[in-house]
């Protein structure tokens, strides 16, 4: 008996449409949670079929509370119902900028806190895409088998599918520059980085740039776009330097408040991002592409399908 026929695939309800073509991919049935509300707001699910014996698959963003008790009950119920082994991959994992707390500041770190929750649900094995930091990876205690998953292939491949010629890859500040080294390695093209300095929240400033930008197209290149304002802030300092176009490009384009306009109203032509925020689909400004091929490639070597 082949090893996918014990194989069952579910998603938290935000992740359905990215699981349903991973499904497809890896050539098995998705299978939909059965879900309803109750009068007094609680929700009910329950597995299609029985899941005993069999290896389980979760693929669920945690951008939103209710995605993250989701997705923590889709695992519980998992080993409650007594799976084989239970999968799981979170396209977009909420509160990842929150992996530390300043000293004194008595905040709660969310990113740890939150993933430690899910690695106490005792999955056997958890992927995470284009993470911002890698400090949630070791927030267990070695139960659990944990995978970074970079997006870089896809990324190379969406940029040499645009048609864009003498082009730089820049980074809006320095501790993504790692990241947008290696991407222009792949692409064998030049490489920046902006100064960028955090003075509030969700507030920062960007400085000057290279003139390497000069006389060519500038792709801004973050993991995620969240209000957007460092990166635009970064596509004006980079027409200040001289780039004729600059075009964006980020793997979670969360894209909250009125980031959407702001980008509207600004000089950047595009913006190129994936599929593992969700609701994020292609259209005027936004041209996203799907990372379904990439994790159904991980489920298979992880799987040994």
């Amino acid at each position: 008996m082949s090893i996918k026929e014990d194989l069952i695939l579910v998603a938290n309800e935000a992740s359905t449409e990215l699981a349903r073509k991973v499904a497809d991919r890896l050539e098995i049935p998705f299978s939909e949670m059965l879900r309803r509300k109750f009068a007094d707001g609680e929700g009910y699910h329950a597995f299609p079929r029985s899941i005993s014996g069999k290896h389980l698959i979760i693929i669920g963003a945690s951008h939103t509370d209710y995605s993250y008790q989701e997705l923590l009950d889709l695992i519980q119920g998992g080993r409650y119902w007594n799976a084989a082994s239970i999968n799981v991959i979170i396209p977009y994992l909420g509160y990842s900028t929150m992996e530390r707390a300043k000293p004194y500041s008595h905040e709660i770190p969310k990113g740890i806190t939150r993933t430690r929750q899910i690695f106490r649900a005792r999955p056997d094995f958890v992927a995470f895409v284009d993470l911002h930091s890698e400090a949630v990876l070791h927030a267990h205690a070695g139960e659990v088998s944990t995978l970074h998953v970079w997006t870089d292939s896809l990324a190379v491949e969406k940029i040499q599918a645009a048609g864009l010629s003498d082009f730089v890859l820049v980074s809006p500040d320095y501790g993504f520059s790692k990241r947008v080294a290696r991407l222009a390695s792949m692409l064998d093209c030049p490489h920046t980085a902006a100064d960028k300095d955090r003075y509030d929240t969700d507030k920062t400033i960007v400085g000057q740039i290279s003139s390497v930008v000069q006389g060519r197209t500038a792709i801004v290149c973050d993991d995620m776009i969240r209000t957007g304002g460092s990166i635009i802030q970064t596509a004006e300092r980079c027409l200040d330097a001289g780039a004729t176009d600059v075009v964006v490009m980020a793997t979670h384009l969360v894209m909250a408040g009125d980031s959407r306009q702001r980008f509207e109203d600004s000089p950047i032509l595009k913006v190129i991002g994936s599929d593992t925020y969700p609701g994020r689909k292609s259209d005027d400004l936004l041209e996203v592409y799907s990372v379904a091929p990439l994790l159904a490639e991980i489920l298979e070597k992880h799987l040994q399908l």
